[in-house]
This record gives C-alpha cells, structure tokens and sequence, in this order.
C-alpha cells in the first residue's frame, strides 16, 4: 500500500513543484499539501474503509483548487501593478521579460495576451513581435473571438503604418534603399487572412459583423470591407444581426456619384426621410424572408429609435410614426409580437390620443398573454385612459386569471385608481381585499401603502386604525413603523406615550439588526418634552443583548458619538 501511495504522490510532484517556481506556494506550504495528501491517500486505501474519509479527501481536493485559484486571481494583480510600474519608469527591456514570464504562467487568460501583443505594437512599434504573441495566443486560445478582433485590428494597423511610410519616402523623394513594401501587404492581406481563418472557426453573424466594424475604420481597405459584407449576406442569411446591420447601412449610403449633397434644411430631411425608407424596405424583404419574433424585434426597434430621434420637421415625424405602427401590425399580423412589444405599442397609441387602436391592440395582447400581470395592467391603463366604466369589472376579472402571488402590482393600481375616482371607503375596502389575498414578502409594500393612503385621506386618527388593524399582520417593513413615528411626531400633541409604542412594536421585529432605531428611541426618550432621560441606560443595554456583529458595533460608535456631542 506504501508504494501505491507513493506512485500518487510522484504523479502530483511535477504540478507541485510547478505552484512552487512560479511562487504560488512556499516550499513549506508544498511540504504541507505532500503530507497532507498522504494521510488522506493513506485513508482510503486502508483495508476498512470509511465513507467520511472518501468525503474528506474529496473536499480537500476542491479546497486546494480553489486556493489555487484565489492565489492565480492575486498573482495577476501583481504581475499588473509591476507591468505599470515598469511602463511608469520606461524600462522597456525589462518589460518584455515581465510580459514573457507572465504569460508563462498565465497563459489561460486572452486578455493578458492582447495586453502584451498591443504594448510590442504600440510601445515597442514592433509588429513581428506582435503578431508572434497573437500567434501563440491563438494556439492556447483558437476560438477566442476577442483575440480575433484584435489580431486583425493589429494587421491593418500594421498596413496602414507601412502606407504612411510609403507615402512619406515618395513625398520626400527619398531613396528608400533595400525597404520593400509589398503590394499585397499595403491592400491589408494579412489581415484579410486572419479574417477568413477566423469566420470559418468561429461561424457567428455578431463576429463577422465585429471584424466588418473594424475593417471600417480603415479607409484603404474598401475591397476587405465589401468582401466580409458580401461573405456576411452569404453566410447568415438567417441571422437577424444580419439583416439588421445591412438594414441599419442604408443610413450611412451617401448620395449617389453625380448627385448633389443636401445643403439645405429641407433638403437635408428630405435625405433623411429616403435613407431610412430604404431602411424600412430592407427590413420588409427580411421579415418576409426570416419571419421570426427576433426578426421582427429588431425591425420594431429601429422605428423605435428613429421615431425617438428629435426632428423640427412635422413630416418626418408623422412618417416616422406610421412606420412605427406598419412595423407593430406586421409583426403582429405574423402573430410575432412578445408581450413587451404589446405593451409598447398600446402605449404609444395611448401617448398619441389613439384610443381605440390602443384598446384594441391592449387587448389582443391580453388574450394571447392572459397570464401576464403586465397586460392586464396595459389594458387597464388603457380603460382609464378613455375613462370606462368597466375598470373595476375588468380589476375583478384579473384576479380570477392570475395567481394570487403575482398581482400585487394590479392590487396597487387598482387602489391608486380608486384614490382618484372612487369614495374613501370603496378604495379602504380595496386595501382590506388585497391584505387578504397578498401574504409573504409581498405583502410589506402593501402594507406600507394602505398606511400613507390612510394618513394622506384621514389624517392621524385613520392612520393610527389601520395601524392598528396591521400591527399584528408580518411581515413588515422598517418603514412602517417609523411613518407612524413620523406621523405622530407631526402632531400638535404629539405623545410620548404612542411613540414608546411604536418603537417598542419595531424593535421587536429588527431590535437585532437595527442599530438606527435603538439610537432613535435614546434620542426621543432625552429631547420630548415628556421623555424619560433616566431610562436611557436601560434602553442601551438592551440594544447590546439585542444587537448583533456588526450591528452591536455600529450601535456602540454611534452611541459613543452622540455622547461626545452631549458633553
């Protein structure tokens, strides 16, 4: 059994002594994790074998290796603070060692990589170097998009540096002796090869259109740019990001070779209103091609966004908005519309005063998502929009629709609606309902509400009702009690008597995680008029049995504060 366990332990050595040179752990703390793994090996090879013994092993593995990890966390940190320190005091030299050793040892990380890659390129203004740590990078990391990206970014950087140049000698009509610049090169053919390695690794729309953003920002490589867009159109003709983003170009064409540029206001709408027609069209072929809720959404989105764009002209406007309304009803024709895009829509007809569309449409949403609180709530801002008679019948037909634990928003509406249209007791007799029917966590907010309605209707003695209606009614909230504090407090005669109450009911509740409410009720009991300063004392110390942690400690600083400001 011996030499078992010692072939495991030789198995693990090479790793350990890894963690060692790279100064994750001490030699002792190697020495530690030897003999500890030992006795536990020891353990289950025993020939009476213990379940707690497998256990321990186990979570001592998983112990290690998250210590491992937290130690790898904390050793990038420093190996960063010394990378800036480095770049701080220019010691270049010495800084691609840093980088060297780093990756070495954290090599698991594409950001560490890039980081190096763009200080050779940027700082050092070698690209070979560059583009041999990209190199690398990929062989640890080959369907990382970001290294991707940035590789391919490096290359056309690379090619547009050497164009410069170029430019530069010919200007100067210098003799540029043995310096060579490849045609291919200048044209960004490197770059063009990592592009089309890339896509055929990593076969997603949103990349493709990633590298298409990056070729774009370089104008020397309109030839690159056409092909990946030509390649995109090719390749994910059943990716909405791909209809989008060719939708979405149409706004950046420029008026045609041969035409005048807008000059004028009106002209300059004119173009506006045509670019984003053709956008629109764009959109019409995608949806017909790809009927799909995500394609839809991005087509809703565009109106969206165009329509929220500030525009003087009345026109473009109004044009905006019924291309909105033509997208909404495609979609919802196609029966494509989620529920959110239900409910925008019937909000920005309500917005507009189109109060018969948007009762329709809030209640086509509705009777495709009859188990959503949002659409019953859109339909119902829209009944109270056109001041109907049926809000209430309509309130009394969602709960019989919903589960009991999700309408505490339409509990709410429903009173604030009542607040304004209906009698203090029709909307007192809301609030009892809801008590009733919302229970748990839920009910705190509830709860909250039905007290300031009551003081704001009533005043203190309704509020006082309520409050004592609920007093017995957990859960609560902080607040609770202490708008009551606050309502008594706003009293001609305000008395001490209530306010001991209702600081005693709330410190039942939060007594041990309150510190706040403990200094409150010292400081009440030392500035009311009818204040008891001598039982103070008693107060603190059963904040002390009371509190605690952090709670105790926050309440002793505080007390010891207000002390020193007493003397």
């Amino acid at each position: 059994m011996a030499e078992i366990i010692q072939e495991r332990i030789e198995d693990r050595l090479p790793e350990l002594q890894q963690l060692e040179r790279i100064g994750l752990f001490s030699r002792a703390e190697i020495k530690a994790i030897i003999k500890k793994a030992s006795d536990l090996e020891y353990r289950i090879q025993r020939r009476t074998l213990f379940k707690e013994d497998f256990i321990n092993y186990v979570q001592y593995e998983i112990n290690l290796l998250e210590l491992i990890q937290r130690r790898r966390v904390d050793d990038v940190q420093l190996w960063l603070s010394y990378v800036v320190f480095c770049k701080k005091w220019a010691t270049k030299v010495q800084l691609s060692k840093v980088f060297s050793a780093m990756l070495a040892i954290h090599s698991n990380k594409p950001a560490l990589w890039i980081m190096a890659a763009k200080w050779e390129m940027e700082d050092r203004l070698s690209s070979e170097s560059a583009r041999q740590l990209f190199l690398r990078a990929l062989r640890f990391h080959p369907e990382c998009p970001k290294l991707y990206q940035e590789y391919f970014r490096m290359e056309l950087m690379h090619a547009e540096k050497l164009r410069k140049e170029k430019q530069e000698f010919e200007k100067a009509k210098m003799d540029v002796g043995n310096l060579e610049y490849a045609e291919e090169i200048l044209m960004g053919e490197l770059a063009r090869i990592i592009y089309k390695n890339s896509v055929n690794i990593i076969k997603s729309a949103e990349f493709h259109v990633s590298l298409l953003s990056i070729a774009q920002l370089f104008d020397f490589a309109k030839d690159l740019q056409r092909e990946i867009y030509d390649d995109l159109q090719a390749l994910h003709t059943d990716d909405p990001l791909t209809w989008d983003y060719v939708a979405r170009q149409e706004l950046e064409i420029e008026s045609q070779p041969g035409e005048e540029p807008p000059t004028t206001k009106q002209t300059k709408v004119a173009e506006v209103g045509r670019r984003e027609e053709r956008c629109c069209a764009v959109y019409e072929e995608a949806v017909k091609t790809l009927p799909t809720e995500a394609m839809c959404k991005c087509y809703i989105n565009f109106c969206m966004e165009r329509f929220a764009k500030k525009t003087s002209s009345r026109h473009l406007r109004e044009k905006r908005l019924e291309r909105t309304m033509v997208a909404f009803r495609k979609a919802h024709d196609l029966k494509l519309l989620s529920e959110f895009q239900y409910k925008q829509w019937s909000e920005l007809l309500l917005h507009h005063d189109f109060l018969t569309e948007a009762l329709e449409v809030a209640g086509a949403g509705m009777e495709l998502f009859r188990g959503s609180v949002m659409m019953w709530q859109v339909k119902l801002q829209v009944l109270i929009a056109s001041k109907s008679p049926d809000v209430a019948m309509l309130f009394e037909e969602a709960f019989v629709h919903l589960k009991p634990q999700i309408c505490l928003p339409l509990w709410i509406s429903w009173a604030e609606w009542s607040e304004g249209a209906k009698s203090q007791e029709d909307t007192e007799a809301i609030f009892k309902k809801a008590v009733l029917a919302i229970t748990g966590g839920d009910s705190v907010t509830l709860k909250d509400k039905y007290l300031d309605w009551a003081y704001r209707s009533g005043g203190y003695k309704k509020a006082r009702a309520v409050f004592k209606s609920l007093q017995e009614s957990r859960p609560f909230s902080v607040d609770f009690f202490r708008k009551m504090i606050q309502f008594e407090k706003e009293q001609e005669s305000c008395k001490m008597a209530n306010l001991r109450e209702y600081y005693e009911r709330a410190l039942r509740e939060f007594g041990s995680v309150d510190s706040d409410l403990w200094m409150d009720y010292i400081k009440e009991e030392l500035n009311h008029p009818l204040g008891r300063p001598e039982h103070c004392g008693q107060i603190y110390w059963r904040a002390m049995k009371m509190l605690q942690g952090e709670s105790a400690e926050l309440f002793v600083a505080k007390h010891a504060v207000h002390q020193a400001g007493q003397l």
